[in-house]
């Protein structure tokens, strides 16, 4: 029986298809699997907007809290009005990983975000976002190399990254450069207060953040679990934050 720690992941909406599909919740799986390769046990979570009590119900069982990609985070959750160039998004969703960042940093569990994941940490702990860095960010290199059927690889190296060597991310990562891959057409605006910028694009968009105390917090702009299996810095990423996830438990 696996004793791990257990690991909340929201889900996404998947909106109905009329006399074919009702209304989902998904996931992708290379998050889940990454996470059980590393020792831990998922639990992915449900969105009941409203319902608070069932989801600080689920929390309470959490170790640690993970925060994958997605769609756009709504910008009302910023409050700003949203841009021409705003996609889809999930107040569902967003709802609920607001709520779970914000009870987690209370209590000082282990959080750890990927790319949408990133971003949602900035904006519960007060930032905002570009809504499309193409178009607000002032000479911004290409940052949306989403995946196509001519060209579908997730682990594509699109650019490299430049680490605070000091950091979390830096000592975790070990280098003080590393290239990454970047499925992503919103970023960091606004920094928000707590959290500090440990690793930037070529344009000097933030692509990595972290607390400025000792709590375990951790963003990233990039997609790691699609580099884990092959690339060591990228799993001590998920093997990190598991381990605090574990000591959280303890």
């Amino acid at each position: 029986m696996c004793q791990g720690p257990v690991i909340g992941t929201a889900m996404q909406t998947l909106e109905s298809v009329p006399g074919e599909l009702p209304p989902c919740w998904v996931m992708g799986q290379r998050y889940v699997r990454v996470l059980t390769e590393v020792g831990a046990v998922p639990w992915l979570i449900p969105l009941l907007p409203g319902d608070e009590a069932t989801l600080r119900a689920i929390y309470d069982r959490l170790d640690g809290v993970f925060l994958t990609g997605g769609v756009d985070v709504d910008p009302a959750a910023y409050g700003e009005e949203r841009h021409s160039h705003c996609e889809r998004t999930d107040p569902a969703r967003d709802w609920t990983e607001l709520h779970l960042i914000r009870w987690a940093l209370a209590d000082h569990k282990p959080v750890f975000g990927v790319c949408r994941g990133i971003q949602a940490i900035n904006v519960a702990c007060g930032g905002s976002l570009y809504q499309d860095v193409g178009e607000q960010f002032p000479h911004a290199i290409k940052h949306n190399y989403f995946p196509t059927s001519a060209n579908p690889a997730r682990n594509y190296l699109a650019h490299p990254v430049r680490v605070s060597s000091g950091s979390r991310v830096g000592r975790l990562l070990g280098v003080e450069q590393i290239e990454v891959n970047s499925m992503h057409h919103q970023g960091i605006k606004r920094l928000a207060p707590g959290l500090a910028a440990t690793a930037f694009a070529p344009d000097g968009l933030v692509e990595a953040v972290e607390t400025t105390d000792d709590r375990f917090l951790i963003g990233v702009q990039w997609h790691p679990e699609e580099m884990a299996e092959a690339h060591d810095p990228m799993r001590r990423l998920f093997s990190a934050f598991v381990e605090a996830a574990r000591g959280f438990r303890r």
